[in-house]
């Protein structure tokens, strides 16, 4: 295992265009430790030439990795797959350095981040058209599917490794080149990923990396450039619709991923043991700091209270909160500052208007931006983290009547990427899986993402799907051709 300063000075911070390469001008910003708030290191800043560097070598090779063979594209997946498993102690650490999340959640990502990989490297060989007789017994129809084009990625914080990998291997698999802009707080993870790239075969420019610490500004020229022709984006619904507007006048394919508002929906017929379990899972995953996380806690009110006491035991017992490389730590810190902040003002919203505070809610001050694992209980209705999302290791619980009042409950928001439903009934399970406004639904389970799935919302949460088979769709134009 490599030291933490070996770790470090083995990434790039330059961009990645080709190989790395100084940011024009010599710019740099720095990059932060949330368990300290210290500098751990100073990556290249882009520029808008600088990114327009990137689409010019993007679109130079685009023709020649559209003619690689599928089967070649796919192994050189294989292979990117393979070394990141090689060396995903790195890959966590780095990410527990620069996110803060704690190791074992670092090593979960890096499996899962990884598997995008593999999986595309099969899907890469089995991109499908078809051919048919007209009915009208006029000709012949071939459809034929081709690689959009170059592709701009933009990614969040939160994974550094997987919501890149997710966006990358359905890109390369298709035959696209890709840019990537990591999210300013953790472009260390994307650099690493792009060196490994280059070194398991990956030919120069099918896939950049630019950092910067000015995203609208170095995005927006390639945003306005004709010659690229999809974007695609995981983060807050606020920038998603701004990207939408501004990719508009190129009629750009796009595809987002944007904020959640989980509701987590225990009925009184549930195994309460197991759904305390999945609420554990659901909202402490990546502590709290994820799109998937349950955000809303919405309880029968039959056992409203034993569901409660029982998540305040599992959470008292269960969460030490440290830096994330302490072997003992299972809650890091949040990213920065400014979501403690946010994490903070949202909990005292809530106890303001009447909320009781069962466990935690209060941040521990000292070095580092930490947040305890907290349980709210008694939120009333109009609080503003039950409209909000938190993005934080706290746990609102409000109770409900009847089934209908709890479906209502939970489809009471704007967003609708994922829920959670926990009950021994089948046919309830369906009935109400059915009714739900999300992408996904989790029926007993409070983990469901899954590479060989397709992953997206409906409402605000965005739209498009990554993973399954439908995640190379999203890179694949359809090509009608008429046949005598």
């Amino acid at each position: 295992m490599v030291s933490e300063r070996e770790l470090l000075q083995s990434v790039p911070t330059q961009l990645w265009i080709g190989g790395p390469v100084h940011a024009t001008g010599g710019g740099t910003f720095e990059v932060h430790n949330p368990a300290t708030g210290e500098v751990l290191t100073r990556v290249a800043d882009a520029t808008p030439e600088d990114a327009v560097r990137a689409l010019d070598t993007a679109a130079a090779v685009q023709a020649d990795w559209t003619a690689t063979p599928s089967r070649e594209r796919g192994e050189i997946l294989r292979a990117v797959f393979e070394a990141i498993t090689a060396r995903s102690e790195e890959f966590a650490l780095l990410m527990t350095l620069e996110m803060g999340k704690a190791l074992p959640e670092s090593r979960n990502e890096v499996r899962y981040g990884a598997e995008f990989f593999r999986w595309f490297s099969e899907e890469a060989v089995r991109v499908h058209g078809r051919y048919l007789h007209a009915p009208s017994g006029t000709g012949r129809i071939m459809v034929h599917k081709q690689p959009v084009g170059p592709c701009l990625a933009i990614t969040p914080w939160n994974f550094p490794l997987a919501m890149g990998t997710r966006k990358i291997g359905p890109a390369l698999a298709a035959g696209c080149t890709m840019i990537v802009k990591p999210a300013s707080a953790t472009p260390l993870t994307m650099l690493l990923l792009a060196k490994l790239c280059s070194e398991a075969g990956l030919p120069d420019g099918v896939l950049s990396v630019i950092t910067s610490s000015h995203s609208g500004a170095v995005t927006q020229p390639l945003l306005d450039d004709p010659r690229l022709r999809k974007l695609t984006f995981t983060g807050s619904t606020e920038v998603g619709k701004k990207l939408v507007q501004s990719s508009a006048n190129g009629l750009l394919r796009t595809s987002m991923e944007l904020g959640g508002n989980a509701p987590f929906v225990v009925f009184d017929d549930a195994d309460i043991d197991a759904a305390v379990q999945g609420a554990m899972l659901a909202k402490l995953r990546n502590g709290g700091e994820a799109c998937t996380a349950a955000n809303r806690f919405h309880v029968q009110n039959g056992v409203l209270e034993e569901f409660t006491t029982k998540l305040v035991e599992a959470m008292s017992s269960g969460v030490t909160l440290g830096p994330g490389t302490d072997p003992e730590t299972t809650l890091g810190p949040l990213i920065s500052e400014d979501q403690l902040n946010i994490v903070s003002e949202l909990v005292e919203d809530a106890v303001s208007a009447g909320a009781h505070v069962r466990l935690g809610g209060k941040a521990p001050g000292g070095p580092g931006w930490y947040y305890p694992a907290t349980i709210l209980s008694e939120v009333p209705p109009h609080a503003r983290i039950l409209r909000e999302e938190v993005f934080g290791p706290v746990a609102p619980i409000i109770g409900f009547e009847t089934e209908a009042e709890g479906l209502a409950a939970a489809n009471d928001t704007e967003f609708g990427l994922v829920s959670y439903v926990y009950t021994r009934d089948l046919e309830r399970a369906l009935r109400v899986a059915e009714g739900l406004e999300s992408g996904m639904v989790g029926v007993n389970r409070g983990v469901i993402s899954d590479p060989a799935a397709p992953f997206g919302g409906v409402k605000a949460s965005g739209f498009g799907r990554e993973g399954g088979i439908e995640g190379i769709e999203e890179y694949l134009s359809t090509k009608y051709i008429a046949l005598t």
